[in-house]
């Protein structure tokens, strides 16, 4: 693909507010979907490149300490970060960019999102800018989308039930990418923390999905568990489960159910050991990634309880062949094998990974483009310095 600027000087960048990004469709959970799926099958062909020496880093990551000794520096506090995850993706995306970002739970404070994101899109030839993006939708939109990549493929067909333990953010995008992909849920249950934020839950789902049949409050994560055909965890902590976590017990599991895992989640070892686990990952190489950056030293409980990187452990130790491991996108190519039955168990860890970011803002730009949405930037008529 050529470059829209090998011939001219002048750059100039397309600016998207959370309003241009919205008109530009990046609320759209089916389409964000689709090009999940087409992300994901570049991940496991290796048509992208992300940073770190492996090209399967997260990303780099600022942090402060406990007890700074320069004054104004930040003091190490509840998700107090800052983040740049680069990233190259191929295919028809040929492009690369930079989500941005600071976070910081006493934000919630002060009527303001934990993490403001913002994201840059980049032309892959030049290096030059094309657009900067308002970028909280955008990566909320395609964090929900990548577990309805799972959905879309191992989720039973006739899903009617989701459980959701931690009904945040981004447990509501994944239900909207869910519902996109299996139209027949009608019921849904909340697990969640205090009884007062989880009831105004209940009341955001029954005013956005008229069509469910039933919104309720449950007290346990087994209440959320049982019985249900998708399960979204979508909190980092948990007073009931092992270390803190949610917990997946064998026997509230219902068979045939998919379990969604962008969050913290603790499993029996000897579950996941067994046959009846089918354990899916949104892609191998960032969780040897984590492993290699982080050290053997570095358990899974500090990486967050992302249930892939124990995965990874294990298969490192020996204890989980490591074939068990399957990449989401070799399931969506063809390349192995998906559901092939209503009894299965599937488990579907998902890390997130800034390809992810760059495939969404890519088709969100080109919408804008399309629709005329936006505010054109001036980078520069001739660039002073050559």
């Amino acid at each position: 693909m050529s470059s829209p600027y090998s011939n001219a000087p002048r750059i100039d960048v397309l600016w998207l507010s959370e309003q241009d990004m919205i008109d530009a469709g990046v609320t759209d959970s089916a389409a964000c979907v689709d090009t999940m799926e087409e992300t994901l099958i570049l991940l496991a062909d290796g048509d992208y490149r992300m940073a770190g020496a492996s090209a399967n880093s997260h990303g780099a990551q600022i942090n402060f300490p406990k007890n700074p000794e320069h004054e104004g520096m930040p003091a190490d506090g509840p998700d107090r970060r800052f983040m740049a995850m680069p990233a190259y993706l191929g295919g028809r995306f040929r492009s690369a960019g930079v989500k941005w970002y600071g976070s910081n739970t006493e934000n919630r404070n002060h009527e303001l999102p934990r993490s403001i994101h913002v994201f840059v899109l980049n032309d892959a030839v030049t290096g030059a800018p094309l657009s900067i993006m308002s970028a909280n939708l955008l990566s909320a939109y395609r964090t929900g989308a990548v577990p309805g990549v799972g959905v879309k493929h191992l989720a039973i067909q006739d899903a009617e039930t989701v459980g959701i333990i931690g009904p945040g953010v981004m447990s509501r995008t994944i239900f909207a990418s869910a519902l996109s992909q299996r139209p027949g849920i009608r019921h849904l249950k909340i697990k969640g923390r205090s009884a007062g934020s989880t009831q105004r839950v209940v009341e955001w789902f029954r005013e956005n999905y008229p069509q469910l049949e039933s919104v309720e409050v449950v007290e346990t994560e087994r209440a959320a568990i049982e019985g249900s055909d998708i399960l979204i965890a979508g909190t980092s902590t948990s007073p009931d489960g092992p270390s803190g976590f949610p917990y997946f017990k064998r026997e509230w599991i219902k068979p045939g159910a998919l379990i969604l895992c962008p969050a913290a989640a603790r499993f029996d070892d000897d579950f996941i050991t067994s046959e009846e686990a089918n354990l899916v990952v949104d892609y191998t190489g960032l969780y040897s990634e984590w492993f290699h950056e982080n050290g053997p030293d570095i358990t899974y409980e500090q990486l967050l309880g992302i249930p892939g990187n124990r995965w990874w452990d294990m298969s490192v130790e020996g204890t989980l062949a490591s074939d068990r491991l399957v990449n989401i996108g070799d399931i969506a190519a063809g390349r192995a094998p998906g559901r092939v039955n209503d009894e299965q168990i599937f488990c579907y860890s998902i890390g997130g990974m800034p390809v992810e970011d760059v495939a969404w803002a890519y088709d969100v730009y080109h919408n804008a483009l399309e629709k005329g949405i936006g505010t054109s930037l001036n980078l520069w008529d001739v660039p002073a310095l050559k």
